[in-house]
């Protein structure tokens, strides 16, 4: 860092007078992750690094006595937005290593007094991931503010590190955002702000409430999922030079996000995946996000990303039945294998070997009907066990990479269920 500094050690600062800081004047160019198509260059405007900055700033009480440890590229929007920005604000310190380490993360902590970190998605995985210490607690580190980290993953950090985790939903766009409060549900994102809606993908017509059986397993999905959209453009400033992709967020003058939501009774808001992410299962639409989550809770699941598969590819075509999830043999005729199936990607917690791995995925089916609020179709045909789900520099999953190998294994362990069976067996 000393000698990078060195370098401009003769250099003046520009003229204030000369420096654009009007509210809407350009400072960056931050790409969308391209997790559902090309990633888009973003407009960063002076106000889009401001106002977020300042508010967390005084949202979290930070001062010149503060740290804030990025564990996210300072080009990333994360940091951009809730990062370097609130050490302006804050006039503290920040810390940053040259690659994100999860292992060395709680000695980089100690080392340099980090009181705030921030995150998105993998990272909290990864650190959890390491062997826990009995000292874990003793550190710092007061506030980790982030987004897309799991209930359980939320829940862990707080008891093992004694820090307040704080999930956010926001988009590199800006056009939206959604803060928990304290009586979110855990699967919640929060409640509803005022301006956005979730409406139909194809008629933009509002959804209905999400109705849940006894179970909490959501009933109404083809009618209650559709995508987040604001009445306004919110903080979205626009592409570069991309006047086709601001007219195609910006329909009808609302901002379309591209998540897909559902809201219940209480008008809190559960997010569903990303609107490109729809998997289309025996003529009904499920969303990843739910799967996601039930899965996720064996305890032998370290990371998890659900995706679409063509049906033909793993059921073969016209194949399988009509029978329900436990009927155990999945055979007959009758059942035509169109539109998708659903794959899970797993990755196992420790040094899964294949012994593991086998165990793992025969007893899988017998985890899942266990699970109330996991409907028949939202039961995986293909399982993937992989070392590592493909992401982007982000950290967001890439469902399109392993939607596109199919069944092939690419150096994984594939299993794949019968439609109505309960047990998975190597393809």
């Amino acid at each position: 860092w000393s000698k990078l500094l060195a370098r401009h050690s003769g250099a003046t600062l520009p003229d204030p007078a000369t420096v654009p800081t009007d509210a809407d004047d350009l400072v960056a160019l931050v790409f969308t992750s391209g997790t559902s198509g090309d990633p888009k260059a973003v407009r960063i405007t002076q106000s889009k690094i401001s106002v977020p900055g300042r508010m967390l700033a005084e949202r979290f009480e930070m001062g010149p006595e503060d740290c804030v440890y990025s564990a996210m590229p300072l080009f990333h929007s994360n940091a951009v937005m809730v990062a370097w920005p609130i050490a302006l604000f804050a006039q503290c310190s920040i810390a940053q290593r040259r690659r994100f380490s999860a292992s060395g993360w709680l000695d980089d902590v100690r080392r340099y007094g980090c009181t705030f970190a921030n995150y998105v998605g993998a990272p909290l995985s990864y650190i959890l991931a390491t062997a826990e210490r009995a000292d874990d607690a003793d550190n710092p580190m007061r506030v980790v503010y982030g987004n897309e980290a799991p209930a359980d993953v939320r829940a862990e950090f707080t008891r093992r590190f004694d820090v307040r985790v704080v999930d956010g939903f926001g988009s590199s766009e800006g056009g939206l955002s959604v803060s928990r409060t304290p009586d979110t549900p855990d699967a919640a994102l929060g409640p509803l702000p005022a301006g956005v809606r979730i409406v139909d993908v194809d008629s933009g017509v509002e959804c209905p409430r999400a109705r849940f059986d006894a179970d909490g397993a959501l009933v109404n999905p083809d009618e209650a999922v559709g995508e987040m959209v604001a009445d306004g453009p919110g903080m979205f400033a626009g592409y570069w030079n991309d006047p086709a992709a601001d007219a195609e967020r910006m329909r009808g003058g609302r901002f379309h996000s591209g998540d897909l939501a559902y809201v219940d009774d209480d008008d809190f808001v559960y997010f569903a995946g990303r609107s490109g992410g729809w998997m289309r299962v025996d003529g009904e639409n499920l969303a990843a996000a739910p799967i996601e989550r039930v899965i996720r809770r064996h305890p032998d699941v370290a990371d998890v990303g659900v995706y679409a598969v063509p049906a033909a590819a793993v059921r073969g075509p016209g194949s399988g039945s009509g029978s329900s999830a436990g009927s155990g043999t999945g055979s007959g005729t009758g059942y035509g294998a169109i539109g998708d199936a659903v794959a899970a990607a797993v990755v196992l917690r420790g040094d899964a070997d294949e012994t593991m791995a086998c165990w793992f995925a025969e007893g899988l089916g017998e985890f899942l009907a266990g699970q109330a609020d996991l409907g028949p179709k939202q039961w995986p045909s293909l399982l993937r066990i992989t070392s590592a789900l493909p992401r982007t520099a982000s950290f967001k999953f890439r469902a399109r990479d392993l939607t596109s190998l199919g069944t092939e294994p690419a150096g994984d362990r594939i299993w794949v269920r019968g439609h109505g069976a309960e047990r998975f067996v190597p393809r």
